[in-house]
This record gives C-alpha cells, structure tokens and sequence, in this order.
C-alpha cells in the first residue's frame, strides 16, 4: 500500500478566544491510497493550532497550520508501519 499527499490547503482559521497568541483553524489534505492495485482518495479535515508571534502574517500562519497538519499525516504513515504505507 502507498500513501501519497496530493493537496493541502488551509480551509479556515481564527485566534484562539483565550489563549494569546495561538491560532486555530483546519487543513483539508487530499491522499491517494493505492492498495492491492486499486486506488482510493481520502479527503481529510484535520484540526490544528500554532503558536504565533503577533506580528505574523496571514500566508506564516497558514504555512504554520499545514506544517502542523502534514506532521500529523506524516506520523500516521508511520504508525502504518512500513509494510503499509
């Protein structure tokens, strides 16, 4: 089975209401799944938070965001083990 990232974007993204300096948003990342020969998209919404310095502008925090979202894909292959992914 191969895992591929094809697209990451930021879907939305807003101060945290208590805690200063972190933003919190979503990152909708677009697999493909190859398994067995047949090939499978996964359209994934995943739940982020960075912690920002205040002069940050919208494009630093939203490359903060999808870091956060490509580290958390990337460590789900690895739980997949290297025979899976």
């Amino acid at each position: 089975m191969t895992l591929q990232l094809l697209d990451i974007t930021v879907r939305d993204k807003q101060a945290h209401p208590r805690l200063a300096g972190r933003m919190t948003g979503h990152v909708r990342a677009l697999l493909s799944e190859v398994a067995g020969g047949q090939e499978q998209t996964h359209d994934l919404n995943i739940s982020v938070w960075a912690d920002m310095p205040s002069e940050s502008s919208d494009t630093d925090i939203e490359m903060a965001l999808m870091l956060k979202a490509a580290d958390i894909i990337a460590r789900l292959k690895a739980n997949l083990g290297p025979d899976e992914a």
